[in-house]
């Protein structure tokens, strides 16, 4: 009979300069997973039900609340790039190795399942428990790759507070869901036929 090889798996901190995109796409997944299960967690013992914490509104005025603040959130982001140099925004490279080569259709999903998987636990679950302020900080502590630059650090900070904020006007997780898959994929595609050019 075989053994296993569990025994040998090592977690270790890695350097974005080590890792290749298979091991990065591993790694996202891996990390939503996590967070979607902890974000389960939390309100099972909030005793709350994920399924109505994800209902689908019956009106849609949810998408304004998504659409627009996304579209306050790529206003700022503009003026932002045009005033600060690009080294002062930089996460080490993630982004570009995750959305460079990726096809459409794959950021697609990446960004339906981290905007699902991290409102669910941020807005859904922690802001229900200490506030959109607390969740903030934690939200922008997570987003590690940024806390090299107070920049990013704090647009991360607002960028959540905000989405903290357009949750509890509209009364549904969608609002922020709505906006953060946007946010991603517009990212997501600037980046990826920036670099084609």
């Amino acid at each position: 009979m075989k053994k296993n090889k569990f025994g040998k798996i090592k977690i270790q901190r890695v350097d974005p300069g080590q890792l290749n995109e298979r091991l990065l796409l591993i790694n996202l997944y891996i990390t939503q997973g996590l967070t979607l299960f902890i974000g389960i967690i939390v309100l099972f013992f909030q005793k709350r039900n994920p399924i109505s914490v994800l209902q689908f509104p019956t009106n849609y005025e949810f998408l304004l609340w998504g659409f627009g603040l996304a579209a306050v959130m790529f206003g700022f982001d503009f003026i932002l790039s045009r005033f600060v140099k690009e080294e002062s925004l930089d996460d080490g490279g993630i982004n570009e190795m995750l959305f460079r080569n990726r096809p459409v259709w794959h950021i697609v999903i990446i960004c339906v399942i981290v905007s699902i998987c991290e409102e669910l636990l941020f807005r859904g679950a922690i802001q229900h428990a200490i506030g959109p302020y607390w969740t903030s900080i934690i939200f922008a502590l997570i987003h590690i790759r940024y806390l090299r630059h107070w920049i990013p650090t704090g647009w991360v900070f607002l960028s959540s507070y905000a989405l903290g904020y357009i949750y509890i006007q509209a009364g549904t997780l969608w609002a922020p869901i709505v906006c953060h898959f946007l946010i991603d994929f517009i990212s997501g595609l600037v980046i990826k036929y920036r670099r084609g050019k």
